[in-house]
């Protein structure tokens, strides 16, 4: 009798254990399911750039550091897509590769524009040596005469502003770029991501700079024997010892070829903020007063929700925190996450007031394997301001939880259908021989001894850490959820990438992505997509403060279009949004039926605000957002 209990009761045991394992399974599509979804997409793939001469894989770092050099050389490679030359498409490339440490302009493949020379970015006439390295560029029109100027962040030091002196469409040339200092004086500052936006509602760009390691730290100087202030991360969840988050606020002189004035307004960051390991910069006017909102994807750790608050001049952020309930992890809860933040994006649902918020952690198999995250509104944005977090965590329901070693993310209407695709970058380090053993070993290591660079394991050239992982395209199914077409399109390349830029390379109104690889030639993916129905591609520009017809991107002005059987479709224009990419600030709005009933609003370069109503026809067009509240369209 005893042993048919044991029986019974293993039987039972048994049953349940399989029912358990069953609800971890994800669900998947059949091959002919996948193939017949696939059938919207299609994308050509051409080389961005190839191997320099003398390419590196790995950097030369503090000697503290040299035994995991290949972990401090992780990072690095950015793309940026812009139009320098006024053609109306994506067709310049601002390209980071950290294989020589350069940052350059070029013309993107398959824009069918005239080709030039590379142009080379150097900070001529600052202090600039083997011992810093650029991360990234972001294009802005800093002194609002017309061009489009640029923002380089390094590790080693602080940023520096190329102001373009060449004059709106004219061809890039080094010649053309002057070098200027943000920070005086220059600052060791670690930097891994960096954002722009009107901060404060002034009508001016300001600049959020997401630092890494400590400030002052000489994370590649082979001759830091006695450097005090590098340290790693305190800890795998809850590390706040990185390097300062700072913000730059704008005053454009007015004069053209001009730096603006820059102002340190970072004593506004709530403390845990500011000293996150921050990986990616996103934001987004969530609760409806005109400034955005800021989400910060940190490493090891909370990532952060920064309400705005701000008024012209006087910058007011907030940080805030989800409810947690019985059956929510603590690391599904807005704010109070203890994974790896690599990324975030925000994408809308068709008729959706508020955006998902989507966000790339580490979530490779049998490792760290923790979960991207996809928060789902479930109530207003003003809540926001009541302190309460309308979100609720739900990509293992959506089927984008896992996909690796992620980084970048970016949402984009690929098929011109009015729904956004999602894609990922993902992989770290490439290589023979496995190292997740020694990273699972220092991972669970007592915390107090993980700042210490001596204590962490050797990771170096040959060794890999989820390195043949390929990136996501995810394509939302009938049932709202996405699964992942990148092998059925023949997109599954083990490349290791870092970013993602969008922007319409050859002005066929389809998105084209450039892909930054770390230590690999780059790429450009053009859209193919079979038969496609019509879009608007619209760049929103408002006048530039240096006079003279001078019309500069309207960033953060928001788009609502549809309605009237045309899928309904909202928008941010906030194109360096995520990890080191920057699309092209561009709007790309889906007209399936033709002209589209569109809604914009924006703040003028006084911080006045505007809201205007007009039919825009498909097609490629720049509206001109004026300072009386009306709306050009050129």
């Amino acid at each position: 009798m005893r042993l048919m209990y044991r029986l019974a009761t293993l039987a039972i045991a048994l049953a349940l254990v399989g029912a358990l394992g069953t609800l971890t399974v994800r669900p998947s599509l059949s091959d002919a399911e996948r193939a017949e979804l696939a059938e919207s997409f299609a994308f050509e793939v051409l080389p961005l750039n190839s191997a320099p001469e003398g390419a590196r894989v790995e950097r030369e770092t503090a000697p503290g550091l040299r035994h995991h050099a290949g972990w401090i050389s992780a990072v690095g490679a950015g793309g940026t897509l812009l139009d320098l030359r006024g053609l109306d498409r994506s067709a310049d490339v601002c390209l980071v590769d950290p294989r020589d440490d350069s940052v350059t302009l070029r013309n993107a493949p398959g824009s069918g524009a005239d080709d030039y020379p590379v142009t080379t970015l150097l900070p001529e006439g600052l202090p600039y040596d083997h011992t810093m390295a650029p991360m990234g560029c972001v294009p802005a029109d800093a002194d609002e005469d017309g061009d489009l100027d640029v923002i380089v962040y390094y590790w080693g030091r602080s940023p520096v502003l190329f102001v373009n002196t060449a004059g709106p469409g004219a061809v890039p040339a080094e010649e053309n770029f002057t070098a200027h200092e943000m920070v005086e004086p220059m600052q060791v500052w670690n930097t891994t991501a960096l954002n722009v936006a009107d901060l404060d509602g002034s009508g001016s760009l300001d600049v959020f700079v997401g630092n890494y390691f400590p400030d002052g730290a000489r994370v590649l100087d082979p001759e830091a024997h006695t450097d005090t202030r590098m340290r790693m991360q305190q800890s795998m969840g809850s590390a706040a010892n990185a390097g300062h988050n700072r913000i730059l606020l704008s005053a454009p002189t007015g004069e053209k070829d001009t730096p603006p004035v820059f102002t340190d307004a970072s004593t506004a960051l709530p403390e845990r903020a500011a000293t996150a390991w921050t990986l990616a910069i996103g934001f987004q006017d969530l609760t409806g007063n005109g400034v955005p909102d800021v989400y910060l994807a940190n490493d090891f750790g909370n990532d952060t929700m920064l309400v705005n608050r701000s008024a012209p001049g006087e910058l007011s952020l907030e940080s805030v925190r989800g409810e947690r309930d019985m059956s929510t992890p603590k690391s599904q809860v807005m704010g109070n996450g203890s994974f790896k933040g690599m990324g975030v994006a925000f994408t809308y649902d068709d008729g959706a007031e508020l955006p998902r918020v989507l966000v790339s952690n580490i979530t490779t198999p049998y490792a760290l394997h923790e979960s991207n995250f996809a928060f789902v509104p479930t109530g207003e944005g003003s809540e926001l301001l009541d302190g309460t977090v309308p979100y609720t965590e739900s990509s293992e329901e959506l089927g984008i939880a896992r996909s690796g070693w992620a980084w970048d993310i970016r949402a984009g209407d690929f098929d011109n259908d009015g729904t956004d695709e999602v894609l990922q970058a993902t992989g770290f380090l490439q290589g023979e021989r496995n190292r997740w053993p020694e990273l699972q070993e220092i991972a669970m290591g007592n915390d107090q001894l993980l700042e210490y660079p001596m204590a962490w394991p050797g990771f170096s050239q040959g060794d890999d850490l989820s390195g043949h992982e390929t990136n996501p395209f995810w394509v939302q199914t009938d049932d709202g959820s996405y699964t992942d077409l990148a092998r059925a399109l023949g997109i599954a390349e083990y490349d290791v990438t870092r970013s993602f830029a969008f922007g319409d390379v050859n002005g066929d109104e389809l998105l084209d992505v450039v892909v930054a690889n770390q230590w690999q030639d780059s790429r450009i993916m053009l859209n193919r997509a079979p038969g496609a129905p019509p879009a608007a591609v619209l760049r929103l520009v408002r006048p530039g403060a240096a006079g003279d017809g001078a019309a500069v991107p309207a960033i953060g002005a928001s788009v609502r279009a549809g309605g009237s059987g045309q899928p309904e479709q909202r928008h941010q224009l906030y194109p360096a949004n995520g990890h080191v990419g920057v699309s092209d600030p561009l709007v790309h709005l889906a007209a399936p039926r033709g002209p589209l009933r569109t809604t914009v609003s924006w703040r003028d370069a006084d911080g006045g605000q505007h809201t205007a109503d007009l039919t825009v026809e498909p097609g490629t067009h720049t509206l001109l957002l004026d300072d009386d509240g009306t709306v050009v369209v050129r």
